[in-house]
């Protein structure tokens, strides 16, 4: 590691966060503060900036969104002005959309996919030449367990999610020459906002769907599980504790009864596996 690159990261850490104007996105930038990091926390809808009580943390609310190139470009631009450094990424935007496969229009699966997959993409993009031309940074997605237990009528956001995870897989082989780590985060139910914002495509909602009395009981089981779930604070620590940590570990599953369902799903066979979702979800 040559002198420069060292100073660089003994100096406050500087942390961009998509998504993060509520749930596990704001509770991990305050975290982040809370440790004496510089926060860029970016979403659409903004919020207000705050420094931590004690130490040298900042909280510094940017308006982007991940699916405009240009806006990201300008908000990498603006944190290298600021800093003249990002140490890492933390890339947690995301939506969801519930209906049958065959309920779902075009435009809705690209709806799905264009915030969660491809926003996630078009944010690293801008930000690995940064990362190689410092010879170091981390790149942490927010996956899900979804993207292991496909979930009925949740199809394209299990998929979207399965898609992230191994983009970051591969992402990971291609940047390490380059100093640049990369995790990837798989949260179980959560109790966020994200259950309230759902949106629902429009055929799924219609009376004439064969689908509909088995989506609003899968769906009403995923609520429940998600009001009922961990707190977005317990996943955000863990993406925090990747982020101070010298060396970030690949996949992350926060809460012992998901890394059980992820260890055993991934050993089961295939139509087992089915058959369990289709008993809790089916």
């Amino acid at each position: 590691m040559q002198p420069e690159t060292y100073l660089k990261q003994m100096e406050t850490k500087v942390v961009l966060i998509t998504g993060a104007s509520s749930g596990i996105g704001l509770a991990a930038a305050i975290q982040l503060m809370n440790k004496g990091v510089r926060v860029y926390a970016a979403s659409r809808r903004g919020g207000i900036s705050q420094k931590a009580l004690n130490g040298a943390g900042e909280l510094i609310h940017v308006n982007m969104d991940v699916n405009k190139e240009e806006e990201i470009a300008l908000v990498v631009a603006r944190i290298l002005k600021d800093n003249n450094k990002l140490d890492a990424l933390i890339c947690n935007a995301g939506n969801g959309i519930a209906g049958s496969i065959e309920d779902s229009t075009s435009e809705e699966v690209k709806y799905q996919f264009e915030t969660n997959f491809f926003g996630a993409v078009k944010t690293i993009q801008a930000c690995i030449p940064v990362f190689r031309s410092q010879g170091y940074g981390k790149i942490i997605a927010t996956s899900s367990v979804a993207a292991i237990v496909p979930i009925p009528f949740q199809a394209f956001y299990s998929a979207g999610k399965a898609a992230l995870l191994l983009f970051m897989q591969a992402l990971s082989i291609e940047l390490k020459p380059f100093g640049i780590q990369c995790c990837s985060i798989l949260p179980g139910d959560t109790k966020t906002e994200f259950t309230a914002a759902r949106k629902y495509a429009e055929k799924s909602k219609s009376s004439d769907s064969v689908y509909l009395q088995k989506m609003n009981s899968s769906v009403q089981r995923m609520e429940h599980d998600e009001q009922n779930g961990m707190k977005a604070e317990v996943v955000a620590g863990k993406m925090v504790r990747q982020i101070m940590k010298k060396k970030m570990s690949t996949n992350v599953v926060p809460g012992l009864q998901y890394q059980i369902i992820c260890l055993l799903f991934n050993r089961l066979p295939s139509n087992v596996r089915l058959w369990l979702v289709g008993l809790i979800y089916g």
